[in-house]
């Protein structure tokens, strides 16, 4: 983690919080208005439906931090950088800045088969899909240019290699937020993410014993302070 730079003084921020963390919660930031977490793939973000789905993200961070409030959500399959909020002012301020696209999402991920990126220098290349949510195959996400949504990915090589052969590493911008829309843009341009039980092959699917998708880094206002902080994740695959 570490603030963006500033040529101006920014005020002193919150105190950080020093309270006993449960087992099983990552934290990356604590103060008296903000938590960032790193939440491991296969752990829901906010409960489900039914007793077995109630472990998740929200859960154990209000075990610690009894203010605690959600702000945004991961994929339960994918892992990395989560914010939440201490309190409902706090709350607001963090939920319009993704409202209002004043954060910036980097994703790391691996994608089936080998990528080239035509631009020169690894330029960002733009995948610009409307999408809408499937509805007679939910949780499921398609391409409709019909009545989707504007929905917006950049992506570039990645520095690191692949973890195998026939595989590509990619760094990935999305600008807006829709419902998978990582994992449908990549599989609408032939490349969906290795692992993904939903978008991939069988054989796609089988190549990860997870879905190959890490939110890696977040730079967002400090709700209180308005400082750019950044906090960062490093990939586990």
């Amino acid at each position: 983690m570490s603030a963006a730079p500033s040529h101006s003084p920014q005020p002193p921020g919150p105190q950080a919080t020093r309270v006993a963390v449960p087992s099983g919660l990552s934290v990356l930031h604590a103060d008296d208005a903000l938590l960032v977490f790193d939440k491991p793939a296969g752990l829901l973000a906010v409960p489900g439906r039914g007793p077995d789905k109630q472990d998740c993200l929200s859960a154990r961070a209000q075990a610690a931090y009894p203010d605690a409030l959600v702000v945004h959500r991961l994929d339960m399959a994918t892992s990395g950088v989560v914010v939440m909020a201490r309190g409902i002012e706090a709350q607001r301020h963090l939920s319009q800045c993704f409202e209002k696209r004043r954060t910036h999402k980097r994703y790391e991920a691996v994608v089936a088969g080998e990528l080239v990126n035509p631009l020169p220098d690894n330029g960002w290349n733009s995948i610009d899909l409307p999408l809408i949510l499937d509805w007679l195959a939910r949780p499921r996400s398609i391409v409709s240019h019909e009545i989707g949504k504007p929905s917006l990915t950049h992506w570039r090589l990645a520095d690191a290699p692949p973890p195998g052969p026939g595989m590509t590493r990619l760094d990935l911008h999305p600008v807006t937020g829709r419902s998978h829309q990582l994992r449908v843009h990549l599989q609408a341009i032939g490349h969906p993410i290795v692992g993904d039980p939903l978008y991939a092959s069988p054989e796609q699917e089988a190549l990860a014993d997870r879905l190959l998708l890490h939110a890696r880094r977040l730079d967002i206002e400090h709700p209180v302070t308005g400082a750019m902080m950044r906090f960062e994740a490093p990939c586990p695959f």
